[in-house]
């Protein structure tokens, strides 16, 4: 296909979503003003469904492999009709924060990934001479559980090429270093007594909870420079005449890559195995049922989201501080193992940071809404790289084979 059709494409695709933009907002502010926490996001879900419901073409699923899910799915007439069928997948996230609300801006993960998804379908309607089959997954969760992994277990993800989502920060960038996390809770059980009284009648949860902080805090000095480990202590006791019976502490652990996180795990056993012989206390350790895996990067896919990008006029962040420190972890990380992905990152206009009470109003605030929808611009525009050019849709499974097996070995 000539560069000059591409673009052609593309600037439809930017119109279709610019005409569709007071629909986009209204989802984004319906989400935002309904703040529902992980396998909870029961409105969410169906604003969502009601939104695929209503645009012409989409078969929608509520409620798919999960109470909180949905899948939105559109073929061309050309698909299914013959071989070479290229799948597409965009995501939806939707929880949010306990307290905070959508401090994490996910009520524009879902409007990013809607948009992209309804610019693409048009122009593919258009034409319809490519065999596409486009699905919207929507994935709760993320926050808290891993509904992506959750979903990637009943095989939702098995039969797609190629799968897209962005994230909202305070800067943009087409590629963040998602790391691999573990949580664990750990609960010491003691026995309680009078602490002035009858001291020597307890065995303390407490100083258990404590050493096993300590401990931990202790284990930071020998970690490798990139590891993390960090958490709370949830429950301390009930009162100070009492010797506390039952403590429960939180902490996630964070590493590179999913093969390391194993040797982190190990190590921090230690410690609350320690704590609670120092104490003469019981522990219990559970460990929660998803680990999220690091993302497996796809350069072609980067490259071919910034030059988008910039076509937009979006002015890729340069702060190292920013590339290097502004990690996190994701879901969406697992999801890279099974198929090739993105998962850029796009400013909304505020300069207030992710995981703050600051980062709620700026998720809600209109000026959130020219950013978001120039980032669902991009996605689609990406999309229609891969799936205009059959090279580059080969070079973007090539190198997602190659890292999978560098990332094995």
């Amino acid at each position: 296909m000539s560069e000059s059709v591409l673009s052609e494409l593309k600037s439809r695709v930017a119109s279709y979503i610019d005409e569709a933009r007071e629909k986009l907002q209204r989802l984004s502010d319906d989400i935002w003003k309904c703040p529902e926490v992980a396998y909870e996001e029961e409105q969410s879900h169906d604003t969502l469904v009601a939104f695929f419901s209503g645009e012409e073409g989409w078969m929608v699923e509520p409620h798919f492999k999960l109470p909180t899910a949905f899948r939105a799915t559109f073929r061309t007439k050309a698909g299914g009709q013959r071989r070479g069928e290229v799948h597409v997948g965009f995501l939806c996230e939707y929880d949010a924060l306990p307290g905070i609300g959508h401090a994490c801006g996910h009520n524009l993960i879902a409007e990013v990934g809607a948009a992209a998804a309804v610019g693409l379908k048009a122009v593919l309607v258009e034409s319809d001479q490519l065999p596409v089959q486009l699905t919207v997954l929507g994935t709760p969760a993320e926050e808290d559980g891993g509904g992506k992994i959750d979903l990637m277990k009943e095989g939702v993800f098995d039969d797609m090429d190629v799968v897209f989502m962005a994230h909202p920060l305070h800067a943009d960038a087409p590629y963040l270093p998602l790391v691999a996390e573990r949580d664990v809770s750990i609960r010491y059980h003691g026995k309680e007594s009078h602490a002035s009284g009858y001291p020597w009648n307890g065995i303390n949860a407490l100083d258990a909870a404590v050493l096993c902080y300590n401990n931990l805090s202790v284990l930071r000095q020998q970690m490798k420079p990139d590891w993390r480990l960090h958490g709370i202590i949830k429950h301390g006791g009930v009162k100070p005449n009492i010797i506390p019976a039952y403590t429960e502490l939180e902490f996630y652990l964070r590493t590179p890559s999913r093969s390391e996180l194993s040797t982190l795990k190990t190590k921090a056993e230690a410690c609350f195995q320690a704590a609670a012989m120092a104490t003469g206390c019981e522990v219990e350790v559970q460990f929660a049922k998803n680990t999220f895996d690091n993302i497996l990067r796809n350069t072609t896919l980067e490259t071919l989201y910034e030059m988008n990008g910039k076509s937009l006029g979006i002015d890729f962040t340069t702060d190292e501080e920013v590339l290097t420190h502004a990690s996190g972890s994701s879901d969406f990380g697992n999801v890279t193992f099974v198929v090739p992905g993105i998962h850029p990152y796009f400013s909304i206009g505020s300069d207030a940071l992710v995981h703050t009470e600051e980062y709620t109003p700026a998720a809600g605030d209109v000026k959130a809404q020219f950013y978001t929808l120039r980032a669902a611009k991009a996605l689609a525009m990406t999309a229609l790289d891969v799936l205009m050019c059959p090279e580059l849709l080969q070079k973007v499974k090539q190198e997602f084979t190659e890292a999978k097996m560098n990332e094995e070995k």
